[in-house]
């Protein structure tokens, strides 16, 4: 019987107990209990073992691609899922609109979480440099992409975000001679992106209320972008993503698949959880594989917030009652660990469960970590969760005659 899967990703949310327990495990989840105990647990490492994923790599995983083969950095992602066109060999970094001073010291890496930097990103947007076209768009407030278009451009290039305040923008570098051309002409653009901001009105608005001025470009996380198989398309499938932040649409932009989107799905602490799950299921008429993304318990997480991570935690399971109807395949993970006492990710593996009717089921009752390692499905990787996600759901061929 052929099944739709839903793999609802709590991003972040695994922990290390604080003060005997961690969220998950102080968190009141009724519905993700009940998904635990209509199906098998187990662990997941999303990447592999002892490797601290990103987001993007995790996610790459998540979808049935080797992140090892095909992953070269963040910034195409990021352009993708700020609804950018990229070609074969075009450059992209994320980046921030932030504030230097006249010896180019950075002052504030977000130019004071500027609300707008759409009209920055145009007067950008389009300048050509030695014969690279250099594109621009905006995201939610400081946030932003730049690609890189033209010949012979190599990836290899270092950050001039230097992710601190009070020192200086870094001039890039590249490794081999293609990447030196690509770093030059990324500093050249830099410089003048520098004189085109500090002029623009809205920069002159912003100081005359004593507000930072977005005066500079911040890129950073430099990738190229290539051609990605998708595991999902080569077998015929549809896919679907739901999520609120560019990344993760990127991701799914980049395999193929077809981004849902949700108002007021934001990505942010407050985003609309319940609007994501009902989508999963009001699509699951029309996709095999749809992937949810709910980024809220990483943001506690990087705030190093114990209560908000739990209380969001809570928030979002009474927002879960759709999929215990569902009568396809459910699948609930965090694409990894980002502890509280850490305030980023680590290797910790994170808890996974799996239902869907006529199933295997486990002794595990509750979705928290300690309970998880005691399920069926043992230790996964990305990968292995995504075939098996497929066969549950009637997807995948035999491998054999």
């Amino acid at each position: 019987m052929r099944r739709s899967v839903i793999l609802l990703i709590l991003d972040g949310a695994g922990d290390r107990p604080v003060g005997g327990r961690t969220p998950l495990e102080v968190a009141e989840t009724p519905n993700l209990d009940a998904i635990a105990s209509r199906g098998e647990c187990g662990m997941l490492s999303s990447v592999g073992r002892g490797i601290r994923p990103g987001s993007d790599t995790a996610h790459l995983a998540l979808l049935g691609v080797d992140p090892f083969e095909y992953y070269t950095g963040r910034g195409p992602f990021e352009a993708l899922g700020l609804g950018m066109e990229l070609e074969p060999g075009d450059v992209a970094f994320r980046l921030n609109f932030g504030t230097v001073d006249r010896e180019l010291r950075v002052l504030d890496r977000r130019a004071g979480r500027i609300p707008d930097a759409r009209p920055l990103a145009e007067a950008l947007d389009g300048m050509v440099i030695e014969g690279i076209e250099f594109r621009v768009a905006a995201g939610v407030e400081h946030r932003g992409a730049l690609v890189m278009r033209g010949e012979g451009l190599g990836w290899r290039v270092t950050d001039v975000d230097p992710h601190e305040t009070g020192v200086p923008l870094r001039k890039p570098r590249g490794e081999g001679p293609e990447d030196e051309r690509t770093a030059r002409a990324l500093w050249e653009f830099v410089l003048r992106a520098h004189e085109v901001l500090r002029e623009h009105p809205l920069n002159r608005e912003r100081e005359e209320k004593g507000l930072p001025p977005a005066n500079a470009v911040l890129p950073r996380g430099a990738g190229i972008m290539v051609e990605i198989p998708s595991p999902l398309g080569s077998r015929g499938l549809r896919g679907a993503i739901i999520a609120g932040i560019p990344l993760v649409k990127g991701v799914g932009r980049a395999l193929g698949l077809e981004v849902v989107e949700v108002p007021g799905a934001t990505g942010g602490k407050n985003s609309n959880f319940r609007g994501k799950v009902e989508a999963a299921v009001g699509a699951a008429d029309d996709y095999d594989f749809i992937l949810v993304n709910i980024k809220a318990p990483d943001v506690f997480s990087h705030d190093g917030d114990f209560e908000g991570k739990t209380r969001v935690l809570e928030a979002i399971d009474r927002c879960l009652e759709p999929l215990l109807s569902f009568e396809g395949v459910v699948a609930v993970t965090a694409d990894h660990s980002t502890p509280v006492s850490v305030r980023d990710h680590t290797s910790d593996p994170t808890p996974v469960a799996v239902a869907y009717p006529g199933g295997r089921k486990d002794h595990v009752r509750a979705f928290s970590e300690t309970e998880c390692y005691r399920g069926s499905l043992g230790h996964l990787n990305g990968n292995e969760l995504f075939r098996a996600l497929l066969d549950y759901a009637g997807l995948l061929e035999k491998f054999g005659a």
